[in-house]
Formats: C-alpha cells, structure tokens, sequence
C-alpha cells in the first residue's frame, strides 16, 4: 500500500471517529400526550370507543420506541392524590409531589368518525361471551381523525382523517352486550383488523409529523463547561449527541386573543453529550458561550 494511500485510509478513519464523538441527535423522543378519542361513529352501543381507541394508540406508540407517551386519561385523579398528599393525612416522605407532572411538547386528540362492518349472506353461527360467529363474509371500515395540538399555544398543527379496512371470510361478528376493542377476540374480527390498521395508520401519521419539530428540552444545572439537561436514555439520548442551548425571550402574546404565541429565542451555546443516565445527561460546552448558561435554558436538537 502506498503512503498516499495509507494517509487517505487515516484521513477517512480520522473523519470517521470525529462522526462517532460527535453526531446530531438522531434518536431523541419527543414526549406526546393522548387524550380519550371522541366517539362521533354513531356506533349506538355500551362499548366505549374513544378510551379503548386512545388506549391501543398508546401502547402502539410506546411499541413504536420513538415516542415518550404520557397519558392524560387519569390525569385528575394524579392531581387528587397530589393534593391528598398534602393533607397530614399521609407521610410526607412517601407523598406525590405537587407540580411534578410531565408536560408534552404536543397532544395527540380525535374523533372516530366511522366505525362500521357489513356482513354478506350467511348463517349465524356460535354464540361466545356477547359474541356471535357465524360464516358470513364481511367487511369492515374504522375512520378516525387525528389532531396534533401545540401544548404551548393549544393551535392545531396538523389534522388528518386515517382510515383501516379488512374483510374476512369464513367469521363474522354479532354483539350484545360490552366488550372491549382491546380483547384478543375482537381483535381476530374485520372490524378488530380494520382497528389496528387505522392505528398503524395513525402512529405512521404522528411520526411523520413529529420529525418536522425539533426535540426540545431544558438546562438543570450549569457548572463552568458542564450542562445538566433533563433527558437521559429514557428519552433516547446518546453519548456524542449535540444540541443548541437557546436563551428565551419575552413571549409573544396576541393583542386580540391574549394568546401566547411563541418566545423569540437566541442560540447562545453548543453542547456534546458525555454521560447519559436514565433520566438525565451531563454534557460539555463546545467553544465559548456568548452568554452564561442558567438553569431553565431551553436545550434543543
């Protein structure tokens, strides 16, 4: 091998390592909120769409590993207990905190507007726990619309309508009484298929979108070239990932709806992750910040 050849292969590796040291966060997870979907179907029955729907949606996107998912179905008996916590009624070193609830950069919130399956000719078959196979051959159509929300704002970023279709041959199903689309028996029907594919749909949408915002969290402490931030491998940070530490300004309100509609913000440092925990990282700032880092600075990918 020549010395040309020998220094190129040098240069590459050289390059290569710097990638490795130092990479842009490419795995970070945004922290998204789902509420209970509404029922507008028209489905008349006892089984309660919106919350089984927003329920599977929530194990799908915690499935899909990209996302940070909190859920807000329970969220007034999370602040119930809070402020039990802080009668005499408990030990306070065993109590829930008030204030410690998690904010999401976005909301995730909907309606089913379609949720419908239609049987061909057949006879009916086997009676199970509310349910009725038979050997019809039916087809299934869910309809759901999907809206991301701005946590800050409360403006609607983007909504679309997911659809799921399936048809099976051979079953059919026949209700009376509750049951739920997370069972294991719903789930072998059309209509049960017809769920989850809307579902997949959704997640697919929700990612999509999510990638166009940037990642952001905040500074916990900031010791001389050393940052504290608030996300660790929990959130899908890594050793070598970089972001900007940006300074808020004075938020940006509308004079005709009081509305807060964003902060103006400056970029006053770069930081290279260097020790990850679960739930938070330490970092080092790279170069020389043009202001002072301080706790509450907004980190962003």
């Amino acid at each position: 091998m020549s010395k040309k050849m020998i220094l190129m292969f040098m240069l590459v590796c050289l390059s290569f390592a710097g990638l490795v040291e130092q990479s842009d966060a490419k795995n970070v997870k945004k922290t998204v909120a789902v509420f209970d979907f509404t029922n507008d179907s028209g489905y008349k029955s006892k089984l309660d769409l919106g919350n089984d729907f927003s329920t599977q949606l929530s194990d799908a996107l915690v499935q899909s590993n990209k996302f940070v998912v909190l859920s807000r179905k329970d969220l007034d008996v999370v602040i119930a207990e809070q402020d039990l916590a802080q009668s005499d009624r408990f030990a306070k070193s065993n109590t829930a905190k008030v204030g410690k609830i998690i904010p999401a950069q976005i909301l995730v919130k909907g309606q089913i507007t379609e949720f419908e399956e239609n049987t061909s000719s057949g006879g009916q078959g086997l009676s199970v726990k509310g349910f009725t196979i038979g050997s019809k051959k039916a087809s299934a159509h869910v309809a759901v619309i999907i809206q991301l929300i701005n946590s800050t704002t409360g403006e609607i970023i983007e909504s679309k309508r997911v659809e799921g279709e399936a048809q099976g041959g051979g079953l059919s199903l026949g209700y009376s009484g509750d049951f739920s689309i997370n069972s294991s028996n719903f789930r072998k029907t059309p209509l049960g298929k017809a769920v989850q594919i809307a579902i997949d749909n959704a997640v697919d949408f929700i990612g999509k979108k999510m990638d166009d915002i940037p990642w952001t969290g905040k500074v916990i402490l900031s010791k001389d070239v050393e940052v504290f931030i608030n996300a660790g491998s929990a959130s899908g940070i890594t050793e070598g990932d970089t972001f900007s530490i940006l300074r808020e300004g004075e938020a940006l309100i509308d004079p005709d709806t009081g509305m807060e509609l964003g902060r103006d913000a400056t970029k006053i440092a770069e930081i290279s992750v260097s020790k990850v925990e679960v739930k938070f990282s330490k970092a080092k700032v790279v170069g020389t910040p043009t202001d002072p880092i301080v706790i509450g600075d907004v980190v962003q990918e």
